[in-house]
């Protein structure tokens, strides 16, 4: 390549958003087991020392690369609390057994116990994933189909909770869309219909 058509030089936050992009492509491609900083490197043009003075490490990187990758998707509004909390389930179910959900769980693997890591994957944000069921059950309080004192982050996450729970117990990361349907049935409505003092 000559001179002439070689791209221009990079700096600060433009460097950052190629080699942010060109990670998240090779996290894609390559999933995590195959993502080095060689590789993103040479996909964003640029040098590993780029990378290195903004991520310390592959790990730091790849989490950064997979938030790109799952941008936030808003959450349902059907209108009737019991679809929406399914629909959430179901797209965590989906995603968990997807190409993405892989990703997801070798970079959890490789983050071990470094939770400032771990906090950083919007699937394992607690204030993420609480604002997103959150955002569902007040629409649902406005509604009139579940009691405002339901409006608690444990409250409006025991759901999800119950649906990781079913991949940790099961060691697969799906679940059978009956298990769905009953924890949003038998444990979901039923808490957040009943959260009023006792006697209510």
């Amino acid at each position: 390549m000559s001179d002439s058509t070689k791209r221009p030089r990079r700096r600060g936050a433009a460097l950052e958003e190629a080699i942010l992009r060109a990670a998240a492509d090779e996290l894609a491609a390559s999933g995590y087991a195959g993502f080095t900083m060689d590789r993103v490197a040479a996909r964003a043009g640029t040098n590993k020392n780029a990378l290195y003075r903004r991520w310390p490490n592959r790990l730091a990187l790849g989490v950064d690369a997979y938030r790109l990758l799952t941008a936030t998707v808003q959450p349902p509004d059907t209108g009737d609390l019991r679809e929406d909390a399914l629909e959430m389930l179901r797209r965590a179910n989906r995603h968990w057994s997807s190409p993405l959900g892989m990703i997801l769980r070798e970079l959890m693997a490789a983050a071990g116990g470094a939770s400032e890591l771990l906090t950083r994957l919007p699937d394992q944000s607690t204030d993420t994933t609480a604002a997103t069921w959150l955002t569902i059950l007040g629409r649902a309080v406005a509604r009139g189909e579940a009691a405002p004192e339901a409006l608690h982050p444990r409250v409006a996450t025991v759901a999800i909770v119950l649906l990781r729970n079913e991949f940790v117990v099961r060691g697969v990361p799906t679940a059978p869309d009956d298990v769905l349907v009953e924890i949003v049935d038998e444990v979901f409505l039923p808490l957040v219909a009943r959260r009023g003092p006792a006697g209510s």
